[in-house]
């Protein structure tokens, strides 16, 4: 039977989502779980994101296959017990036999988050450290210029083809806590980050809002590629249920 499960991780100790022979990663975790429970076969996860190294997720949605007789409750109960402390799946279902998270997702939604205060480990083991002062409107200004259809081939790295669609771009203030969302049908590889390092400087004074379309309307990468760090960045959320006519979503942030 096809199951579909919510995953949250804590991104640190992981060389990302995606498997890599020799390297620490969830989905290498989470096949490796099931292999235990369905006696050492192996059992391939679909994840509808592809996160990078550092990055976590609290909305991470998975697809696989079992075949073994533990219902759905059971099954969640026992991958929990099996996985590390940095990862843990909740809300297992049963699906279609054809459902892959990362074809049927309509939109994912990132939060980058920026602890804009003193020194502060615990926050900043999620967050990116800035001690100068933010100018949040100014950033959600020039967050505007990247809502729509366009060609982001200045702010990531395309297998295919570099037209994406964002929904929203949000930056809101809580306190010391500034938080970055955007929301797209799919994502380039980094361009989360590079979008999230180019809001920063406009926030931080040293670039115009003017800048960013022009950026965005560049042949190369814009501002030499800049990235913000991956620690403060969080795959909140994927809605699934696509419209008819809309395209299949290829998650490819790295």
């Amino acid at each position: 039977m096809r199951y579909r499960a919510l995953v949250e991780y804590d991104g640190t100790d992981f060389a990302g989502f995606q498997v890599n022979p020799g390297t620490r990663t969830v989905q290498g975790i989470l096949e490796a779980a099931l292999a235990r429970l369905g006696d050492g076969e192996e059992q391939r996860v679909d994840g509808a994101g592809r996160t990078d190294a550092g990055v976590h997720a609290s909305g991470q949605v998975i697809g696989f296959t079992y075949a073994g007789r533990l219902t759905a409750t059971d099954l969640e109960r026992a991958l929990e017990a099996l996985l590390p402390p940095d990862v843990t799946v909740r809300d297992v279902r049963q699906v279609p036999d054809d459902f892959n998270p990362r074809f049927a997702a309509r939109y994912r939604e990132y939060r980058y988050t920026v602890w804009n205060g003193p020194r502060s480990p615990l926050h900043e083991r999620t967050a990116l450290g800035l001690r100068a002062p933010l100018d949040t409107a100014a950033m959600a200004r020039a967050g505007s210029a990247f809502i729509g259809r366009h060609d982001f081939r200045a702010f990531g790295v395309a297998d295919r083809t570099s037209v994406r669609t964002v929904m929203a771009v949000r930056v809101r203030r809580d306190g010391r806590l500034v938080t970055i969302d955007v929301r797209a049908d799919a994502f380039l590889r980094g361009m989360v980050r590079r979008m999230v390092a180019v809001l920063l400087e406009v926030g931080l004074g040293k670039m115009e809002e003017t800048a960013v379309r022009a950026a965005l309307a560049g042949p190369g990468p814009a501002f030499d590629g800049a990235s913000a760090p991956a620690r403060g960045l969080c795959l909140r959320h994927v809605a699934f249920g696509r419209r008819p006519g809309e395209p299949n979503g290829e998650h490819e942030e790295r």
